[in-house]
């Protein structure tokens, strides 16, 4: 017999199930590829032996996440945590490094270093408040109101035209405008600079780790506790129905880690009209076009520094990268776009053969976009390495429209299964306190369409997880520990 089946084995789909699981639940996860993962899969893209991470790359929230804590991922995935976070080139060799030491990272950055430590010294001191404000609903008030007080002004400081007074020279401003790009938006804009302060706060916190193996390994590590625990999961299967998914599992429950699109399409007519018409305004943010490489060797940074940076944000100053982003916002393709960077192989020898490495690159682009964006990704890494084109064995591209056919969430190329607006943040998908209960008993929705968003932390899949033990059968939330 069947309690709860999943739809979807991405992070937050197996952290779903693992938590059911551990409950003492029968589970049954369906997944529509042929390997578990979703967003956090890795494959050999380009040429034998050169092992990729097909979407996320970065791991911010791996040590960050209550449900990785909870689950102690670090003590199931070996995660290697470099000295440097992130770095972010400029032009004539320069850079600025976010170090995981703070006043390292100050020291470096000359007349802006101590408006820099005074922007993230605060929320350190609070870093377990300001996780709690951020990775929970809006809606619900702080377990610590002066954490929250705290990242609060900040974001609005540097989500508005206040963020040009804090700094006088280049690299700290480029450095946040690098960090907050990650969540696809205008420059400066509110939901931007609150990713950037959760993610610059989290680079000189724990770091920002480095699975060995991809990002496979810890999809594999959560379908490992599943299936040790009487978990179930089917591969190469599509749901396309409710009623129909109900008749083959006979389950009770069910979860699932699709867009709020997605829900809508699978559980149609059986959720009332005014929910399906909230569902319907969700909108959907702009898209990434991703670029790998298999490299004769290491990239040459004109900085030699950058050679340990496991993530580089490439692009320029901050004017620069507002002007791209602003491109992509309007529909146009930059010729000179935001370039995330990962860059693994300095710290993890299985992802290339001996000597060899593998650069795992995107860049923002318009939703649907189909367009293949490699000679302006390779033109942008040329500008801070020069003769990095000369090191190419073998490229792979993935457009915005490709992303789509690969995985259903990523709705015209947006792998962060909606837009991160101010409004989106509050509202994700239905402005609810508990955005993962649907009106239909029985039915959640665990995808990053929920809060807390995108990012490879499970926290949608677990807050869903126990919204419904509690629910549908009075459970309380169960040990997830090795």
């Amino acid at each position: 017999m069947t309690d709860a089946v999943v739809v979807g084995s991405g992070p937050n789909g197996l952290a779903a199930a693992v938590t059911l699981a551990r409950a003492g639940l029968q589970v049954r996860v369906y997944e529509l590829a042929p390997s578990v993962g979703g967003g956090t899969r890795s494959a050999e893209l380009t040429l034998p032996g050169f092992k990729h991470d097909v979407c996320s790359a970065v791991h911010p929230m791996a040590l960050a996440s209550p449900f990785f804590q909870a689950f102690e991922l670090a003590r199931r995935v070996e995660l290697k945590v470099p000295e440097i976070s992130y770095a972010h080139p400029l032009d004539n060799g320069q850079a600025g490094i976010a170090y995981r030491d703070l006043d390292r990272t100050a020291s470096e950055l000359g007349n802006d270093g101590e408006a820099y430590r005074r922007l993230f010294a605060p929320l350190l001191r609070r870093l377990d408040g300001m996780i709690d404000f951020t990775q929970h609903s809006l809606l619900r008030w702080p377990g610590d109101p002066l954490a929250a007080l705290s990242f609060g002004l900040r974001v609005a400081e540097q989500g508005s035209l206040l963020s040009s007074l804090r700094f006088r020279e280049q690299a700290a401003p480029a450095m946040m405008a690098g960090v907050s790009a990650h969540s696809t938006g205008k420059l400066p804009s509110l939901a931007t600079a609150g990713a950037g302060i959760l993610l610059g706060t989290l680079a000189h916190a724990g770091g920002w780790p480095v699975p060995v193996g991809g990002s496979q390994a810890i999809a594999d590590a959560l379908a490992e506790d599943l299936v040790q625990h009487g978990g179930e999961i089917v591969l190469n299967h599509r749901v396309t129905n409710l009623a129909e998914l109900r008749a083959e599992s006979g389950a009770a429950l069910q979860l699932l880690d699709v867009s709020a699109k997605g829900l809508s399409d699978i559980a149609g007519e059986e959720l009332p009209e005014s929910y399906r018409r909230a569902l319907g305004r969700f909108r959907y943010g702009n898209a990434a076009c991703k670029v790998d490489f298999a490299l004769s060797g290491p990239v040459p940074w004109a900085n030699p520094e950058l050679a340990f940076a496991p993530t580089l944000h490439l692009g320029g100053t901050r004017a620069e990268l507002a002007r791209s982003e602003a491109q992509v916002a309007a529909g146009q393709h930059p010729e000179q776009p935001y370039v995330l960077v990962s860059q693994p192989s300095p710290h993890d020898s299985s992802r290339a053969p001996l000597g060899s490495q593998v650069l795992w690159s995107y860049c923002h682009v318009p939703a649907g976009s189909s367009r293949d964006m490699t000679e302006a990704v390779i033109a942008q890494i040329e500008r801070f390495a020069p003769g990095f084109r000369d090191l190419i064995l073998a490229s792979n591209v993935i457009t915005a429209a490709e992303y789509q056919e690969y995985n259903p969430n990523y709705v015209s190329g947006d792998f962060s299964a909606g837009a991160l607006n101010l409004a989106q943040i509050l509202k994700r998908p239905v402005l609810s306190a508990k955005p993962w209960r649907t009106p239909v008993k029985g039915l959640y929705l665990c995808s990053s369409s929920t809060v807390p968003g995108p990012s490879v932390h499970g926290l949608c899949g677990w807050y869903a997880a126990q919204a419904a033990l509690k629910d549908i059968f009075g459970l309380p939330a169960p040990d997830l520990s090795p």
